[in-house]
């Protein structure tokens, strides 16, 4: 494998970053009190194989269950994956496109959040440095933004200004090579691009290269320098997608699409190392049909794991040990939607939110906090092809 990667020159500094100093151990989850009084999603869509516009709006009743569509909160060329800023004053959109001002990349789009009239108000929209970006996230603490391409094999970090808008790349990896699976591993497929809890690293998921980049972040601008050891190798084949932190900071656990498993991993954080520590299947022994995992959520209290099985079209839960980090497997839910994309917990966390890429709909599901068991069938709210769901 080979790894390239350019620095260009900034026009100016983002002022004041190096004065801001990273808290040890911060993690993205915020107090329940705060959480709770979210009452607004926004949805990205695929735009150019279906009949949505971009992102969309709704207002969220806890109480129920229910999701009322509000309307389009942008227009937005296949807006495919969303974050919030920890702030929630600004939502950065992946732009899953081919071609951005007549050049072969796709693009990120930064919009001002109005929660008042529900509607985004574009800030910029900047080259991804890359063909088809599917993922886009921010540090801790806001200052930067990462994304990650998946059809042009990099990833690339940007910082951003005082009002929201998102600067010209900082740092740009592109990476060469290919994995076993002659079909889905032709070349590199970055995936995810997640800050480590105390935004020391960067972790880059490759499913192609069936890996995890590893990149220091300079807390003055955003630069990524490869971490020694530059990466964590996955098992060949099996394609690791999706990463998430256990709250406690000390596991992650990794969703690899290929073979539709949940990896525990032990986090080193003064190392910046990962060790596998545990391996779980989501589809059953006797199922041979088609599966592709796609993502993992982690509840607040840090006792219960959910994972997306696509095809398979299930929601797979486990129980987390404590001290361990090991999963057991409480139950797999066939609730009734086609292709789930991305799911999300509520902000009161009582229920379950999945996007059906495949039944063109949202399914929510009613969750036991106690016993982190989810209802068999929910109810379903319809929109053309949703891909992910962000609570503001």
């Amino acid at each position: 494998m080979m790894v390239r990667v350019s620095y260009p020159l900034n026009r100016r500094e983002f002022l004041g970053a190096a004065a801001i100093t990273t808290l040890a151990g911060k993690t993205h989850w915020m107090k329940l009190g705060k959480e709770e009084k979210r009452t607004l999603l926004f949805v990205g869509t695929q735009t150019q194989t279906g009949t949505s516009k971009g992102i969309y709006a709704y207002r969220w009743d806890s109480a129920t269950g229910n999701l009322t569509q509000i309307g389009v909160a942008a227009e937005s060329d296949d807006p495919t994956f969303l974050a919030l800023s920890p702030d929630s004053k600004y939502l950065y959109a992946a732009n899953e496109v081919s071609e951005f001002q007549a050049e072969k990349t796709g693009a990120i789009s930064s919009f001002q959040v109005d929660a008042a009239s529900a509607k985004l108000k574009p800030l910029n929209k900047i080259s991804s440095q890359g063909t088809g970006p599917c993922h886009v996230s921010t540090d801790s603490q806001g200052r930067y933004v990462f994304c990650a391409n998946y059809t042009g094999g990099s990833a690339a970090s940007f910082y951003v200004h005082p009002d929201g808008a998102i600067s010209e790349a900082v740092s740009h990896f592109h990476y060469d090579g290919h994995g076993p699976n002659a079909e889905r591993q032709q070349t590199a497929h970055a995936h995810r691009a997640t800050t480590s809890p105390d935004d020391r690293l960067l972790l880059v998921n490759d499913l192609g290269l069936d890996c995890i980049h590893i990149y220091k972040l300079n807390p003055a601008n955003g630069r990524l320098t490869l971490h020694d050891p530059p990466q964590w190798n996955a098992t060949p084949g099996s394609g690791p997608r999706a990463l998430r932190f256990h709250p406690n900071g000390r596991f992650a656990y990794c969703i690899h699409e290929l073979t539709s498993e949940l990896e525990a991993l032990h986090w080193d954080a003064a190392a910046g190392t990962f060790t596998s520590i545990d391996k779980a299947k989501l589809t059953p022994d006797n199922y041979h049909g088609p599966a592709a995992a796609s993502e993992i959520v982690i509840d607040r209290s840090g006792k219960f794991a959910y994972a997306a099985c696509r095809f398979y079209d299930s929601i797979i839960t486990f129980a987390i040990h404590p001290k361990s980090g090991k999963l057991t497997l409480l139950t797999r839910t066939e609730y009734g939607g086609k292709v789930p994309r991305h799911i999300t917990l509520d902000p009161t966390e009582r229920r379950l939110l999945i996007a059906n890429q495949g039944s063109d709909d949202i399914t929510v599901l009613r969750r036991d906090p106690k016993s982190g068991h989810l209802e068999e069938k929910g109810k379903t709210f319809p929109l053309s092809k949703p891909q992910c769901l962000v609570f503001v």
